[in-house]
């Protein structure tokens, strides 16, 4: 990393720390113009042909033509809300929310969940999991509380530590493996 930084200019540096949303960049050039590092789907943020695998492929790979033309040729990194599952692609396996599966303080369950959705995420080429949402839920009146698997810290622990293992596996060089992100 350290030569790499060292070639970087100021705004290469800055491009790779910027992550805009897919839907809002109106010129694919910009990946390498802005040397973009990152780019995210948001929960409503799919492909314009649809939501099948073959258009977030497609998406995904047109997207990351764009770094080849780049002076450093960085790859992408993409990343999308998983919570659910991989659930912004038709046919995709969409879980119970996080209330729902932290009911069952399986945490075997939950690696073999997440398993599904990394193995499902890769499919599509996105590496990168916006998810285990690891919020610990106090108040009823917050209105996502069913994302979190627990109000108890430590279950929460528990489950969200078996969700990573289930998304990155034991090697984040393993093809099938997905990089994961606490949230909230």
């Amino acid at each position: 990393v350290k030569p790499l930084l060292a070639r970087m200019t100021l705004d290469e540096k800055i491009g790779q720390m910027t992550q805009p949303d897919q839907e809002h960049i109106k010129d694919l050039s910009d990946i390498e113009k802005l040397s973009l590092g990152s780019i995210l789907s948001g929960g409503s943020s799919d492909p314009k042909e649809g939501n099948s695998l073959q258009a977030w492929t497609d998406l995904y790979d047109r997207l990351q033509q764009h770094t080849q033309s780049s002076r450093l040729k960085i790859p992408l990194l993409y990343g999308i809300d998983a919570v659910h599952g991989h659930n912004n692609v038709l046919g995709a396996v969409v879980f119970p929310h996080n209330v729902g599966l932290g009911c069952t303080r399986n945490p075997s369950l939950i690696e073999k969940v997440e398993r599904v959705t990394a193995e499902e995420m890769r499919a599509t080429g996105i590496q990168w999991a916006f998810a285990p949402c690891v919020t610990v839920p106090q108040d009823a009146r917050w209105g996502r509380t069913y994302e979190g698997f627990s109000e108890d810290p430590q279950l929460v622990r528990e489950l969200a530590e078996a969700a990573v293992r289930g998304f990155q596996g034991n090697d984040l060089n393993n093809p099938l493996a997905v990089l994961a992100c606490a949230k909230h």
